[in-house]
Parts: C-alpha cells; structure tokens; sequence
C-alpha cells in the first residue's frame, strides 16, 4: 500500500495547504485518462468475448468505455495534479474491467455528483464507477451495480474534544458534511431533532469536496466531518496522528449502505459490469485490489443490483 498512498499524500497535502483546493484541478475538466496497465492487475487477464459482444456498438467500435468521476473519493477515486490521471482503487479496478470486457476504460473528471449523472443520463459518459452511493431515491433515472457496503462515521480532532462518538452527540456541534451527499441529509434531519428535543441545533457546514471537510476540522473551523468510513480511514491516516475517527460501528443515521457504478436506467450496461465484476470477484482480482488500498472490510461476496435502500 505506501507506494500508491505516498503518491497520493503528496496531493492531498497540497490540497490541504491550500484552502482554496477543491476536487479537481483547474485542468481537469473534461479531461480524459485511461485505464488498463494497473499495476495492482499484475497478470493478464483474459477477455470474456461474450461479454464483449454485449457492449453497445458504439462502444465496441471505439473500442472505449468512458467512466465519469469528481476525482476527490481516496482511496478510491484520486485525481492526478496534471488533470489527466487518475489512481486508488476504482482506477485498478477499471484496468482489470477493461482487460475482462475487451476495452480500454477512459476517465473524466467533472464537478461534482450532479454533473457525473446528468452526463450519464445525456450520453456524455457511459458509467460512473464511482462507487457511488445507492439509494431508493437515485434509482428512478440511474441503474446502480454494487460492489462496496460502506459506514458513515465522524473524523475529529485527536482525542475527541467534542465527545461526538455517535450522531446524537452532534447536537451543538460544528459538523462538515459533502455538499449534496446523503450525510447532509442525515445531519440537516438531526438537526431538527436537537431542537425538538430542546438542545442546541447542528451547526452544519456543506463543503463541494473532502480535503475542505478534512482542512475544516484540522484548522478547528469544524469539529467533526461526517462522511464514508473508507475515505476518512484514508484522510485520518494522512494526517499523521492529527486526526481520529468515531462513531464506528454504529447505524448513524443509516441503514445498510452500499455503493457502486451507475449507469444510465435501463442502459444494457448493467449486466455487462454485473457479470464483469462477478468475474474479478471470482478470480480474486477484486479482493487483491481492495485489499492494496485497504478496503477489506468494505468488499462484497458478489455484486448486485439497486441494493440501496432509503436514503
């Protein structure tokens, strides 16, 4: 794991450094990478022509698949400083989908959730791999194929000074929250709940991206930052004993989470990255690049499809 983390450090450190950084380089919008040489796939994988065959045309024709991302959801989704690169584990993973289906998977990086799945549903970008966070609510106009099962838990100071060890000690609290992300929703709703219960409100903050969460709580503007497990494990780790996580093991305001690449409803997608991911799961693939980023404990036997429940 260090190689691929140091690499990654040094940009999150950057970001840190600067708070001004959002998710992206200025350069990145738009900008395209590929997939298919990842280290972590050290052996040639072989491809599947069936599932070739089921690729759309145009996609068979060019010989491409392009996978949309906001570049800022380590150790998954880590976009390089150039704008034209990207690593974690969802890179590796799509190296080996590229071998499986027969394609080279290219990479682009937008602003944010909205804009990955407006673009999938105009036809700009055929699939997020995301993951992406699966919910009942996102499922009207999005197909989802999962392949993570995620927790919600806090990222605070070291030593815990506020006491937040689940979302009923967030009540009078400065938390940092994604904008537009289902722990916005969770911590707006509890919120409410302090007041009705006659304690002081959630103080939230909506940031666009993580490294401003995490830069939020580390300068003491926040006291906690609320989000997905495996990143924070990943941004905690970064921060050199500055930071610790809470509220692990607990719903949190959650049920069963589960995330995974989305793709426009009904698109002949699905099934093909259903089949493919079954695949790496069964050849072990899957559970070696999980493991070289530390997501052990966040892998699935087999992938499924639309497993979220409500948000």
């Amino acid at each position: 794991m260090r190689r691929p983390l140091a690499t990654a450090a040094t940009a999150l450190s950057c970001c840190l450094a600067l708070a001004a950084c959002g998710a992206n380089p200025p350069q990145a919008e738009g900008a395209t990478g590929s997939s298919g040489d990842s280290e972590a796939v050290s052996a040639k994988l072989s491809e599947n022509k069936a599932l070739h065959a089921r690729l759309p045309a145009k996609n068979r024709t060019s010989g491409t698949l392009v996978s949309v991302n906001n570049g800022s959801f380590p150790p998954y989704e880590i976009a390089g400083s150039d704008g034209h690169s990207l690593t974690g584990a969802s890179a590796d993973l799509a190296g080996a989908l590229g071998q499986v289906l027969g394609v080279k998977i290219r990479h682009v990086t937008t602003d944010g959730l909205p804009s990955q799945l407006t673009g999938i549903k105009a036809g700009r970008y055929d699939f997020a791999l995301g993951p992406v966070g699966d919910f009942k609510d996102r499922q009207g106009a999005n197909d989802f194929v999962d392949w993570v099962r995620e927790f919600v838990v806090f990222a605070v100071p070291k030593g815990n000074p506020h006491h937040i060890d689940s979302l009923a000690d967030t009540c009078g609290q400065r938390i940092a929250v994604m904008a537009g992300g289902s722990a916005e929703g969770v911590i707006k709703k509890q919120a409410l709940t302090c007041e009705k219960d006659g304690k002081k409100a959630v103080k939230v903050q909506s940031y666009k991206d993580q490294p401003g969460s995490i830069l939020a709580v580390r300068s003491g503007r926040a006291d906690a930052f609320f989000s997905s497990q495996a990143p924070l494990t990943y941004f905690v780790a970064q921060a050199k004993d500055q930071l610790e996580l809470t509220g692990t093991g607990k719903g949190n305001g959650f049920g069963d989470l589960y995330q995974g690449a989305v793709v426009a409803k009904g698109s002949p997608l699905r099934d093909v990255l259903l089949k493919a991911l079954r695949t790496l799961i069964d050849n072990g693939t899957y559970g070696k690049i999980m493991k070289k980023w530390g997501l052990s404990a966040n892998t699935l036997d087999k992938p499924g499809v639309n497993l979220g429940g409500e948000s």
